[in-house]
């Protein structure tokens, strides 16, 4: 390329352009009013000729003043808008100029991104279709307040980073239109941090779409025309209702050919229909949000507002919610704002200072994990998690989410040692700023989406988690019961002959079981590390290991709260859950297996069809002991009830091997009491032992049933009508 003659001397700001360190490219590029005439610069590398065409057809040469590929000229007649022609080798082109146009975010956006409460952030940050001045294009924003540059740079500029400079506006928010750049175009974020270096780069924290890992990229999409999938049926998520999780990792439910992934369609044709057809309530979705490493399970997320691509795209996804709302199924998915790995394209060091996380590493990253910690202190971060927060609702029509390790946003000192932590401002444990965010997180998300719900993973006595914000509480919707969970099943897992020695540990739970709203999980985290599967926990011969597990299921739905099993747990899957395989499904073949599931099915049917057993799942009234003394024989007895006086369920469980015939239970009104429920039937691989359907109450000072107890079994009754 020949060298232009005559260079004149150029200002220093023009050398910013040209090395690429300009924090505000439209102060000198684009056009300029100047002694009575309009001056076009471009910076275009690698052009050999420019000119500016006016909006009235005028052609004004351009010169090139400095071999990088700087170009100066003037429009004549005042001409405003214009478009550039340049030669690159023998081609020619005509293209317009990123930096005649005006900017996308308005005065009162950057008030409300400067003040942490712009409700909408995914309207505006993050990459959107959009027209300007009558040109299509993309507008790009993002975040980097302690950036001394950032471009953007893909599909649409070779990668290159000379060619898009963006501008910064308030605090530290920088953006630019590029025409004719497409959705689907891929795009990162080229930052040079306050000190001079050049970062990695960036992938867009508020992209849509990302690339398949291992590749990073984050990918245009034209979020605002996303097909919005129907509603869920009302009501789906109140405390009356009968609420039966099946928690689901999308990537090892079922897989084909060559150990592949189903897809986001082929899971729409296959999941919905089958928790459906189980009975369950609602689908949980571990972590769907883009994250690098499968072995994370979603639980290492690095972006938090596009689906994974791992499935599909976000149009796929939108029609697997849709498919589940269809069925009548809600949709929970498990969400983590409590950290974020430190993957070099990712959140971590985003401007080349801690901008997301917490600067100090006794603050910022999790010893447990290798994670690092989100500073909730900040305006523009807590801004940045509650928008995601609505996006995955408004978006997607997500029913509710599931919050992720919960007590390790509440506590600074959370898995750290002494000494290895930095108190609160009160010399406390407390997150003072964690809490407030979880509080506003809950506000905001149920006064926009009423018919929503959210659930905290918390694993301590934390007060009032399931507690409205106004009354001192967290404002979740529910609270997973980790402490009934870790007790039910360290006493399902000892021989029945030691179980009268930790009779408690089943008594124990309904000491607090309504001081919160509970869903009692039996989760993903309870089928990995060694810990073995539900099956492989139960004690025994194997007709009593499969009989344990029926005797616990039942006695898990009839229990006051809300239900959550994983998969696999419902076809008592042997061994533990791998991410890398499928469930073991050929296990269904064997009539054990294939009997757990028919008891499964059974349990959420009935659990939906009787009041009593979910109306009152989170109100003390609901719940009535009626044995609780009998720990020689492991046997428990209560009443469950409905909102009518006569919507009642009794429920057994006998937990030891023996058949007690005779057994006497007082009940609340004489006549006939059904048999609804049996687990020891044969249909779920039982001995059939039982009460031939139903029982007639002896009449007395207080009605009494004498009933037929089968062993390792639980039977529910319900007084006829």
């Amino acid at each position: 390329m020949p060298r232009a003659k005559h260079m004149p001397k150029l200002p220093a700001e023009a050398y910013a352009i040209i090395e690429g360190r300009h924090s505000d490219p439209f102060h000198y590029l684009g056009l300029h009013p100047e002694g009575g005439k309009s001056v076009v610069r471009a910076f275009l590398p690698e052009a050999s000729n420019v000119e500016a065409i006016g909006e009235h057809g005028e052609v004004a040469k351009l010169d090139r003043v400095h071999d990088s590929g700087l170009f100066i000229g003037a429009l004549p007649n005042g001409s405003k808008r214009y478009q550039l022609r340049a030669q690159f080798g023998n081609d020619v082109v005509e293209l317009e100029d990123a930096y005649r146009f005006p900017p996308i975010l308005t005065d009162f956006d950057l008030y409300l991104l400067g003040e942490g409460t712009h409700q909408r952030l995914y309207d505006k940050l993050g990459a959107h279709p959009m027209t300007l001045d009558g040109v299509d294009g993309i507008g790009f924003v993002v975040l980097a307040p302690n950036a001394r540059r950032v471009a953007v740079v893909g599909d649409f500029n070779f990668w290159d980073s000379r060619r898009h400079p963006m501008r910064v506006r308030g605090a530290g928010y920088w953006e630019l239109f590029i025409p004719h750049a497409n959705a689907g175009d891929h795009y990162k974020f080229d930052i040079v941090g306050p000190h001079g270096h050049r970062l990695p780069l960036k992938s867009d924290p508020l992209a849509f779409a990302a690339e398949v890992r291992p590749k990073t990229a984050s990918i245009v999409f034209d979020e605002a025309h996303l097909p919005r999938p129907r509603p869920a049926p009302d009501g789906i998520n109140a405390l009356s209702a009968p609420m039966s999780i099946y928690e689901v990792h999308l990537g090892s439910w079922r897989r084909k050919g060559d150990n592949e992934w189903l897809t986001y369609r082929e899971l729409a044709e296959q999941l919905p229909a089958y928790a459906r057809d189980m009975g369950f309530t609602h689908l949980e979705f571990l972590p769907v949000s883009e994250h690098p490493f499968d072995g994370s399970w979603g639980y290492q997320p690095t972006g938090l507002y596009a689906p994974t691509s791992r499935f599909g795209t976000p149009e796929d996804f939108a029609a697997l919610v849709d498919a589940c709302h269809r069925e009548g199924i809600g949709v929970l998915l498990d969400w983590v704002p409590g950290h974020f790995p430190d993957d070099p394209h990712g959140l971590g060091s985003f401007d080349g200072t801690s901008l997301y996380e917490h600067a100090n590493p006794l603050q910022g990253r999790h010893l447990d994990w290798g994670t690092l910690i989100y500073n909730y202190g900040r305006t523009e971060v807590t801004n940045f998690l509650v928008s995601n927060a609505v996006f995955w609702l408004e978006r997607y029509a997500i029913d509710g989410l599931r919050v992720d390790a919960v007590a390790s946003m509440l506590y600074l000192d959370y898995s750290r040692p002494p000494g290895a932590w930095i108190p609160n401002q009160y010399g406390g444990r407390e997150n003072i700023e964690a809490i407030a965010f979880l509080r506003r997180f809950n506000t905001e998300l149920f006064a926009r989406f009423p018919q929503a719900t959210t659930a905290a993973e918390e694993s301590t006595a934390w007060p009032q988690v399931s507690r409205p914000v106004e009354f001192g509480g967290l404002g979740f919707g529910y609270k997973w019961n980790m402490g009934w969970m870790h007790d039910t099943l360290n006493y399902i897992s000892k021989d029945p002959i030691h179980r009268k020695h930790h009779h408690g540990e089943i008594l124990f739970g309904l000491h607090y079981a309504f001081s919160e709203n509970f869903i009692l999980p039996l989760s993903h985290d309870e089928v990995v590390h060694g810990k073995r599967s539900i099956l492989g926990r139960m004690p025994g011969d194997e007709w009593q290991r499969f009989a344990n597990l029926r005797a616990y299921y039942s006695f898990m739905f009839g229990h006051p709260g809300k239900k959550l099993l994983f998969m696999g747990a419902e076809i008592a899957q042997s061994r533990e859950w791998n991410h890398d395989q499928s469930l073991d499904w050929h296990l269904l073949e064997y009539k054990n297996h294939s009997g757990i599931q028919a008891l499964i099915r059974d349990l959420n049917r009935l659990y939906r069809a009787v009041p009593a057993l979910h109306q009152m799942d989170c109100d003390q009234a609901g719940f009535e002991w009626l044995i609780t003394n009998d720990a020689n024989r492991n046997v428990f007895a209560w009443l469950r009830k409905g909102f009518d006086d006569h919507a009642r369920c009794l429920v057994i469980v006998n937990f030891s091997p023996n058949v007690y015939r005779n057994y006497r239970v007082r009940v609340p009104f004489a006549g006939k009491w059904k048999e609804v429920f049996n687990s020891d039937s044969a249909h779920y691989g039982g001995s059939n032992v039982g009460n031939i359907g139903e029982v007639q109450a002896v009449d007395g000072k207080t009605p009494e049933l004498r009933l037929t107890i089968p062993p390792l079994a639980a039977i529910f009754l319900v007084p006829e009508s």
